[in-house]
C-alpha cells in the first residue's frame, strides 16, 4: 500500500510501515488544496492536525482504505462520512494518556502551592512567604468529566494522595479501582477540583460556561487538559474574577487555530487572553499536556499497531 504523510512524526512509524511493505511518501509542506489533488493515489493517510478531513477531500480520496491520526481524537476528521465510505480511522489516545495525567497532575500541584508566582517573584528579587502560602490537596474531592484514557491516567495519578475522586462521563459504568461514577449533580455538589478530559463534539463545545459554573455548590479549580473550545473563557474570567473558580490550569485555549499550532485565528491579541496571561492564579501552557519524548514515540507504535492488526 502506499501511504501519505503530511505531518512528521517519530521516525520508527515509518521504518516499520516500511518493515510492512508499504511505500512511504513524505509531503510535509504541501498545502491541503495540493494534497488533494494527489490523495486519489494513496491507501492511507497519516495526520496530526495540520488541517481538517472533510467531505469534499474524502470524495478526491477514492482508494483510501485508512486514516491514522496521531492523537488522542478524530475531531479534525469527518468520521461519519470517512466511515460511510469504509475508510478505517486510528486515533492513538494510549499513546499520549500517561503524559496528560502527569501534565494534569502538575498543573493542579502548580496552581495549588503558587509555584509558578513564586518562581516569577524571587527571580524578581520579591520574597514573600505568606502571599505564597499554598494549599494541600489531600482531603479535597477531585471531579473528573470524560473518563477515558485521559481521565483514568490522571485518576490513577491521584492515588498516592489522600483525596476522593469521582468521574462524569455520559457512558455509563466506567468506574475502576481509581475512580468512583457519579451523576452531574453530586459532581457538582461535592468537587473541589474540576478536570475535563472530554473530545470535542458538539455537546462539549462550551460546555463549561456561566450556566455550568455558577450551578456548583462551592468554589473550585478548573483544569483543562482537553480541548480549549469546551470552555467559554469570557465565562471562566467571570468565574475567576467573582471568586467562584479559584484558579485555573489551562494547556488548551479557545482561541487556538484548528491545527493546534498557532494560538490565534487572527494577528489581534483577544483581550480575554490578556487577562489569562495577567491573572496569578492562572497556569497556562502551550498544548503540551501530551507533548512529551516517550508520548511521540508511543503515539507512533499506537497507530503502527492498530494498522498492523487491521491488515496483517
Amino acid at each position: 500500500m502506499k501511504i501519505l504523510h503530511v505531518d512528521t512524526n517519530h521516525p520508527l512509524l515509518i521504518n516499520e510501515f516500511n518493515a510492512m511493505g508499504f511505500q512511504n511518501v513524505e509531503e510535509y509542506k504541501a498545502s491541503k488544496s495540493e494534497v488533494e489533488k494527489t490523495i486519489h493515489l494513496y491507501d492511507g493517510l497519516i495526520i496530526r492536525s495540520r488541517f481538517t478531513i472533510d467531505q469534499a477531500f474524502l470524495d478526491k480520496a477514492e482508494n483510501l482504505k485508512f486514516i491514522g491520526r496521531l492523537g488522542a481524537g478524530l475531531e479534525n476528521i469527518d468520521v461519519e462520512y470517512a466511515e460511510y465510505k469504509g475508510i478505517f480511522l486510528a486515533a492513538a489516545p494510549e499513546g499520549n494518556r500517561n503524559a496528560v495525567g502527569e501534565h494534569t497532575l502538575g498543573l493542579l500541584l502548580a496552581l495549588l502551592n503558587n509555584l509558578t508566582k513564586a518562581n516569577h517573584e524571587v527571580k524578581s528579587g520579591k520574597w514573600d512567604r505568606e502571599g505564597n502560602r499554598g494549599i494541600e490537596l489531600d482531603g479535597k474531592t477531585v471531579g473528573i468529566i470524560g473518563y477515558g484514557n485521559t481521565g483514568k491516567a490522571f485518576a490513577k495519578k491521584l492515588r498516592g494522595f489522600d483525596v476522593e475522586v469521582i468521574c462524569y462521563d455520559i457512558i455509563g459504568g466506567v468506574s475502576d479501582e481509581n475512580a468512583r461514577q457519579v451523576g452531574i449533580m453530586e459532581l457538582k455538589q461535592k468537587s473541589d477540583i474540576i478536570s475535563l478530559h472530554v473530545p470535542q463534539t458538539p455537546e462539549t463545545l462550551g460546555m463549561i460556561n456561566h450556566e455550568f459554573i455558577s450551578s456548583f455548590q462551592k468554589p473550585f479549580w478548573l483544569l483543562n487538559t482537553s480541548r480549549g473550545k469546551c470552555v467559554v473563557t469570557e465565562d471562566l474570567i467571570s468565574a475567576l474574577k467573582s471568586g467562584k473558580i479559584a484558579g485555573a490550569g489551562l494547556d488548551v485555549l479557545e482561541y487556538e487555530k484548528a491545527s493546534f499550532e498557532d494560538l490565534f485565528a487572527q494577528d489581534e491579541l483577544p483581550k480575554p487572553f490578556q487577562f489569562l496571561v495577567d491573572s496569578e492564579n492562572v497556569i497556562l501552557t502551550p498544548h503540551v499536556a501530551g507533548w512529551t519524548v516517550e508520548s511521540k514515540e508511543k503515539l507512533a507504535q499506537t497507530i503502527v499497531d492498530k494498522i498492523k492488526s487491521r491488515y496483517y
